[in-house]
């Protein structure tokens, strides 16, 4: 009889996908982290040096509050939630204020999407917020 080799006790399936603590976006069981993945909880090193901070909260807290506001059913653009964060400034600097923070706003309601808070719409309907790309809507769950 030829040796075989164990089969691995860890296979694709038989690990659940997790949320990238940074950036919101889920994070799919890789072989390499076959002995760490308990551990794992950013999906780049990028998303390693930028731990969510003060701003990230703000912004999610910003995005809850808007929605409250606005009431059930209602949505809101992630510009939105930007714009109130920058706050008051020229209206000649008003883009170069927000604008920085739209990538941002859009990891907070992906972080809020996984804490399952809210939903990320396009069109009206329902998409999966680690793949919306263009133009998205927030609305409460």
């Amino acid at each position: 009889m030829p040796d075989r080799k164990p089969k691995s006790q860890h296979s694709p399936g038989s690990h659940a996908d997790k949320t990238c603590a940074a950036c919101g976006r889920t994070i799919t069981w890789r072989k390499k982290w076959e002995r760490d993945w308990d551990n794992v909880k950013f999906c780049s090193d990028a998303c390693r040096s930028h731990k969510p901070g003060a701003q990230d909260k703000l912004l999610e807290e910003t995005i809850l509050r808007m929605l409250h506001e606005r009431g059930a059913g209602k949505t809101i653009c992630p510009s939105e939630a930007a714009r109130t964060v920058a706050g008051d400034g020229k209206l000649s600097d008003e883009r170069e204020r927000w604008e920085p923070l739209m990538e941002p706003a859009r990891a907070a309601a992906r972080r809020l999407v996984a804490a399952q808070k809210i939903v990320i719409t396009q069109g009206g309907h329902v998409v999966d917020a680690s793949t919306a790309k263009g133009a998205i809507r927030l609305r409460l769950r």
